[in-house]
């Protein structure tokens, strides 16, 4: 579709059962006049079609052409789109580039607890910046429904490289994959988390589908669907937890309060599987309620009982990366990255050191509050040299 047609075409084509304020993006339902979060009026719009193939998604300072699904799951969507900049605004002449939209299920933007966990990925990505995470665009809406655009990444999740070198014989010390490249993952991983953790965000989630591996050997972390913000981190809940049970630390199988240290657990177990080709606990005909329970009973199993090659202090940064009491583990995500890598004598790479600066200064350079509103919705306020350690984390792997 020409990029003048976007400009003709009719504005504010979303409108629906729930509103998105324009000013502090809260969600709340479309049959108010005022925003009963920060008192902004709601903004008149008019309704469209469901998000689908060939949908046009307004973003007010551009437009999304939705084409063909990407995946698809319990919750939702995600569609391949093409984003085009108004070229009456100021990014005139910047060409289309691919996104990705990925759309709430109709069904589920009624349950407030569903679309809370929506808002709030979006919420959560807004305030990151990281090369290794994936970058927010847009939270749109459409009638009884709610997008996130987001960046897209070519490529593949890391569970499916995973399958493919995992050997079907667990008795074959046979490495799945080699140190050396799931290392160049997992360092890139804990950079991704350490930027995370100093705002106060917790993921909540990290498991290797949502380890995306991009063409260039680019690590981007996603679906922050059940992150926790600093505001509710500690806050406890009733009932089983979400998660994934062969990735949940014991912490938060029990529903107990959550810092950083429980991803990090989580980060060990998607090195564990790396390396070995299946999780720690992980055992034929094991239940979901299984696999829960054993992270919070049973000890980790020793990695050199399956890969009797590895060097013994492996077993003890292990050891110490799965302990049930997360005092007992590392603090932070550069610390663990530090020990692994001091331990096992390799060397400081460029991108690991650049990781490192970037932790040191994640707080300034994404702030959770003084945020600034630009064409492309709201984006942080980051220094000159932020910038700079941003561009050499990300030419750091890609070269």
């Amino acid at each position: 579709m020409p990029v003048e047609e976007f400009v003709e075409a009719e504005r504010g084509c979303y409108a629906p059962a729930v509103t998105v304020c324009v000013g502090c993006r809260t969600v709340y339902p479309n049959d108010g006049k005022f925003c009963p979060n920060c008192g902004a009026p709601t903004a008149a719009r008019s309704p469209t079609a469901t998000t689908g193939p060939g949908t046009v998604i307004d973003v007010q300072w551009g437009r999304v052409v939705v084409q063909d699904i990407l995946g698809d799951g319990g919750m939702g969507v995600v569609y391949r789109g093409w984003l085009y900049y108004n070229p009456q605004g100021p990014k005139a002449g910047t060409p289309p580039h691919p996104v990705a939209v990925k759309v709430l299920h109709p069904l589920l933007t009624a349950r407030d607890y569903v679309r809370k966990l929506f808002v709030g990925e979006a919420t959560a990505l807004r305030r990151l910046c990281h090369p290794n995470i994936v970058q927010f665009i847009e939270l749109v809406e459409a009638p009884g429904q709610l997008s996130l655009v987001l960046e897209l990444v070519e490529g593949e999740a890391l569970d499916r490289l995973i399958q493919r070198h995992a050997t079907k014989d667990r008795r074959a010390p046979v490495p799945c994959l080699p140190f050396m490249r799931a290392w160049y993952y997992f360092e890139q991983l804990l950079g991704a988390l350490a930027a995370t953790h100093e705002l106060g965000i917790v993921h909540r989630d990290v498991k290797p589908p949502n380890v995306l591996l991009r063409v260039d050997g680019l690590v981007k972390l996603t679906d922050f669907g059940i992150a926790r913000l600093p505001a509710d981190v500690a806050r406890r809940s009733g009932g089983i937890q979400p998660g994934t049970g062969a990735y949940m630390s014991p912490e938060q199988v029990l529903g107990r309060d959550l810092d950083g240290r429980s991803d990090l657990y989580s980060a060990a177990i998607v090195l564990f599987e790396m390396l070995v080709g299946f999780t720690p606990f992980e055992e034929q005909e094991r239940s979901e309620l299984m696999l829960r329970a054993a992270q919070v009973e049973e000890p980790p199993p020793p990695i050199t009982r399956f890969l009797p090659q590895a060097p013994p202090v492996l077993d003890m940064l292990f050891a110490r990366a799965l302990a049930k009491d997360p005092n007992l583990r590392f603090r932070n995500a550069i610390e663990m990255g530090e020990a692994f890598r001091s331990a096992l004598g390799l060397p400081e790479s460029p991108g690991w050191k650049a990781q490192r600066e970037f932790a040191k200064r994640a707080t300034g350079i994404v702030p959770v509050v003084g945020e600034r509103r630009s064409r492309g919705g709201t984006v942080p306020i980051a220094t000159a040299d932020a910038e700079a350690i941003r561009r050499r984390v990300a030419q750091a792997y890609q070269s």
